[in-house]
């Protein structure tokens, strides 16, 4: 995406996108009413992972794929930084799920201790996975395990039980890792869109897998002791046990309701805001610009050790024309 349009596209998308979103389901909105619809979203699986997944899978769509020699090798720029970006995630997902209920208790403590347990199971399901069919693991592969763990227990973090925590990290493992490596692969539409990070995948897909099943596992204790008495239905295993299926039944399929309203309200929002933004600027970089990379949108190159690989200009910019001029409290008097 052009630099410009993404200046555009960022406020616009957290306000029409985001921002309604996250009142419908959190801020008292039509999908969530005590004596009505009720959606259950701890920390935002629907309202953050599921929204940016289809939003940013849709504005691949409308922006363009990469030049096809660049999607066919892309390898990644640093696995160091990307290992140190991933702890740091990790460790930023303990306080995003652990300070949800705003207060230290026994849901802060579960939610924390459940995001560690979802996370390591859908990384090691991954690698097992990757194993299997590939007969080696990979830093990458692990790294995309560890996201769908986190995003898939976000919605339900502090309302399952550890045992249903350890559960959703192999499906969280498991099935984000087939639509990733088969259907991708299978389906046209999916090779079309130039989702370069799968972010369809590790978000939209481990938002949507973590809010149903939080609609099954979501313990009726858990719920009372975070939002208080009879607002949610419990969660189908539990209404089951308890000879009322059909409340649980209901809460799935208000989960679903959530599920489909913002998969929906983000298709066609982010698309408006993607034409919009499209007759003001251009929403992708020329190709020439393609071509060259950082040095034509920034001026600079991320990596030049010593002039390696640096793309000399004609011209100088700026900067290294003019003469540096030291301020008069700085000089010093001979």
């Amino acid at each position: 995406m052009n630099f410009y349009a993404w200046m555009f596209f960022v406020p616009m998308w957290l306000t029409c996108c985001y921002t309604i979103g996250a009142f419908s389901i959190w801020g008292g909105g039509f999908l969530d009413k005590p004596d009505g619809i009720s959606i259950i979203d701890y920390a935002g699986g629907f309202v953050i992972h599921l929204s940016s997944g289809v939003a940013g899978f849709t504005a691949a769509f409308w922006v363009g794929p990469r030049h096809s020699r660049d999607r066919q090798h892309s390898p990644p720029n640093n696995i160091i930084h990307m290992l140190g970006g991933a702890g740091f995630l990790w460790l930023g997902w303990t306080g995003f799920n652990g300070g949800s209920p705003f207060a230290v208790g026994r849901t802060a403590s579960l939610g924390i201790l459940n995001t560690h347990i979802c996370t390591a199971s859908s990384l090691l399901v991954w690698l097992c996975l990757d194993m299997i069919f590939y007969q080696k693991s990979s830093v990458i592969g692990a790294v995309q395990g560890m996201i769908t763990g986190l995003v898939c227990i976000t919605p339900g973090a502090g309302l399952v039980e550890s045992w249903a925590a350890a559960l959703m990290g192999v499906l969280s493992g498991s099935v984000p890792w087939y639509t990733m490596m088969v259907l991708h692969r299978r389906y046209a539409f999916f090779q079309k869109v130039d989702d370069t990070l799968a972010v369809f995948h590790t978000h939209a897909v481990a938002g949507l897998l973590g809010g149903l099943l939080s609609g099954v596992f979501a313990k009726p204790s858990l719920l009372e002791m975070m939002y208080g008495r009879n607002k949610y239905n419990p969660g189908l295993l539990y209404s089951i046990l308890d000879h009322r299926p059909g409340d649980g039944l209901r809460q799935l399929g208000y989960q679903l309701i959530g599920a489909l309203f913002i998969t929906a309200w983000n298709v066609v929002f982010t698309s408006l805001i993607c034409i919009l933004i499209s007759r003001i600027v251009n929403l992708r970089m020329a190709e020439d610009d393609l071509e060259i990379g950082d040095d034509a949108a920034h001026g600079e190159e991320a990596y030049a050790v010593w002039g390696d690989g640096e793309r000399m200009p004609t011209t100088s910019p700026w900067r290294l024309q003019a003469t540096p001029r030291i301020p008069f409290l700085c000089r010093r008097i001979i």
